[in-house]
């Protein structure tokens, strides 16, 4: 199967030119579709430019050099292809917005001169990515959630078993950096758990997008435990608030328990109450 990969990318954009398209290649080693170090870091690179854009689908074509047959350079292809959307998931991206992974085949080799060609084969050796945000003009207005308020719920009857979600507690993509709107419910948690001394509960981290419930890849360490980071950043805050961290555990959830919204809103963390003592009896 012969393909010419511009044909593609000069489709794209010419069919949504309202919008301002985002391209990405990565490149690979002859007969390989595992992505290298250096075009790895370049793809994170990426990934956290388009991060903050409203996107709309991202289509992820793979192709091979000219040599090889056909079978065998669409199946490289392919699993070159399937690579790249393995990233973006371990990376939080919400795969609902990949609407193409598509395995091209070979590239037809060009030459310009003879002792171009290894050069040139390396450029075929490669996995395009498109990004295509909504267009401005057309996105509605998201009314943000109004924010429960932390000290009402920890002021109320509790019993061990309840569980509230900290709603505007929400997590950089890929880090357990908390976005700034988070700060002021952090500080309210604080302050009510500082009062409330008989509360002894559990904090735990979530993560959006990845595949069969597995836990996503913290771009700050490069390990595959970011639901359990972002807990244990709620845990240290609360730490050096003054909270008793025999009170406190932390623990990862991975993607256990999508929300089924926006993705934003999976990477999140929960309180478990795991017991409340006797103070709570005794309160007017």
């Amino acid at each position: 199967m012969k393909n010419i990969p511009f044909v593609i990318l000069f489709f794209s954009t010419f069919l949504f030119s309202q919008t301002e398209i985002k391209t990405h290649e990565v490149y690979f080693e002859t007969d390989q579709f595992e992505i290298p170090p250096t075009e790895h870091y370049r793809l994170l690179l990426f990934l956290s430019e388009i991060e903050t854009l409203d996107v709309k689908k991202v289509s992820i074509y793979g192709f091979t050099d000219d040599r090889g047959s056909d079978s065998y350079n669409l199946v490289l292809s392919q699993n070159r292809a399937n690579a790249i959307k393995t990233i973006f998931s371990n990376n939080e991206f919400d795969e609902s917005i990949i609407t193409n992974v598509d395995g091209k085949g070979e590239v037809l080799l060009r030459l310009v001169k003879e002792e171009d060609i290894h050069k040139i084969r390396g450029l075929n050796r490669k996995v395009e990515i498109i990004v295509e945000p909504y267009n401005p003009a057309r996105t509605k207005k998201v009314v943000a959630k109004k924010p429960k308020n932390v000290e009402d719920i920890i002021k109320g009857e509790l019993k061990a078993g309840d569980k509230f979600t900290l709603e505007n507690i929400l997590f950089k993509t890929g880090y357990s950096t908390l976005l700034p709107e988070s700060k002021p419910t952090l500080e309210s948690l604080a302050n009510a758990l500082l009062e409330r001394k008989d509360i002894y509960f559990t904090i735990q981290g979530h993560v959006c997008c990845t595949q069969n419930s597995r836990d996503a890849i913290d771009r700050q360490t490069k390990k595959r435990n970011l639901s359990v980071a972002r807990a244990k950043f709620i845990y240290d805050f609360l730490a050096k608030k003054g909270v008793d961290k025999r009170r406190m555990k932390y623990v990862g959830m991975r993607r256990k328990f999508p929300l089924g919204g926006e993705p934003k809103f999976d990477r999140r963390v929960e309180v478990l109450v795991t017991y409340v003592g006797e103070v709570s009896r005794r309160r007017n």
